[in-house]
């Protein structure tokens, strides 16, 4: 069964591109030229996959991701000029699961779409994570440190899971690019320092030990204090 991707994008240019091109590659493609109504087309016939503009009229494509991802588990991939590590950051804060910036090569856009297509399989049966008093249930994304409740983003939510799958295990930046974000930033991207630092903020809030350790030169590891 061929998989429906909804593109919202008010660049007339881009459109037709992103129309012809994923149509020739054999997805059937659905387009929205303002965030209002792409929303609405997302809810009446819900894709497989949204490839979402940051700049749209009526509502910016930040909200309608943020509308997008509170609705469901929908895989979104968001195009924008936007290049500093800080947009990405607020991108993804907001739901994205990639960000591609203008102008893209379209065989990567390719590439980004069959990987996200690639990870939005069915989820494992709900499971509650833990290692020392940190814990975390992939039911209902909620994480507490004792008894003391997290509140993670989306992303934030992805990388503690990675540690707590792999408890006492060094996981390199290239691992942690792969299993969260799905594709590399480039060797200059501090992101996964911002995010781990977000992550040691929230689970040391309360002056818990740290758990999750620097293995300098190689990556992290979640392990007790030595």
């Amino acid at each position: 069964m061929r998989e429906r991707i909804l593109v919202i994008e008010d660049d007339a240019r881009i459109l037709q591109l992103l129309r012809r091109g994923l149509a020739y590659e054999g997805y059937i493609v659905e387009t929205a030229t303002d965030g209002p109504e792409g929303l609405v087309m997302a809810r009446e016939r819900p894709p497989k996959l949204v490839v979402l503009d940051w700049m749209l009229p009526g509502l910016d494509g930040l909200e309608v991701c943020r509308r997008l991802r509170a609705a469901g588990a929908v895989p979104i991939l968001m195009l924008t000029a936007k290049d500093a590590v800080a947009d990405r950051v607020e991108g993804l804060d907001a739901g994205a699961d990639d960000y591609l910036v203008k102008p893209f090569d379209f065989d990567e856009l390719l590439a980004r779409i069959r990987a996200l297509l690639r990870r939005a399989k069915p989820e494992d049966a709900p499971e509650v994570l833990s290692f020392s008093d940190l814990r975390l249930d992939t039911g209902t994304h909620q994480s507490y440190r004792s008894e003391r409740e997290i509140e993670l983003t989306a992303k934030e939510y992805e990388l503690l899971e990675l540690f707590l799958r792999h408890p006492r295990q060094v996981l390199t930046r290239d691992v942690i690019y792969d299993r969260v974000w799905g594709y590399d930033f480039g060797g200059e991207s501090n992101i996964i320092e911002v995010y781990v630092r977000y992550l040691r903020q929230k689970t040391e809030a309360a002056d818990e030990p740290r758990l999750i350790h620097t293995v300098r030169g190689v990556g992290y590891v979640l392990r007790e204090e030595s």
